[in-house]
């Protein structure tokens, strides 16, 4: 995601700014408590897994609905469709 948001070739020109720092301020706090956390259990990451994605997939939905996500992503999977017809 911290990538992807500072890309200009995938999102980070189509995000709205309140959005872009929504998503750069949740993978600033969770890689921080990553750092802090290291020993943490199984459950305690996938919490934070989920906390995270509960604040960027909204987003990232939000920009492929409105059609400013990569088009290539929505190939590749029409692309996987097609292959497994053919079997």
């Amino acid at each position: 995601m911290k990538n992807t948001v500072s890309d200009s070739d995938k999102l980070a020109d189509k995000l709205e700014e309140d959005d872009k720092s929504a998503i750069e301020e949740a993978v600033k706090e969770t890689l921080d408590w990553l750092d802090d956390n290291q020993n943490a259990e199984k459950e305690e990451y996938e919490e934070k897994l989920k906390e995270i994605e509960g604040i960027c997939n909204p987003i990232v939905s939000k920009v492929y609905q409105q059609g400013g996500g990569d088009s290539d992503g929505d190939a590749g999977d029409d692309a996987d469709e097609e292959d497994h017809d053919e079997l």
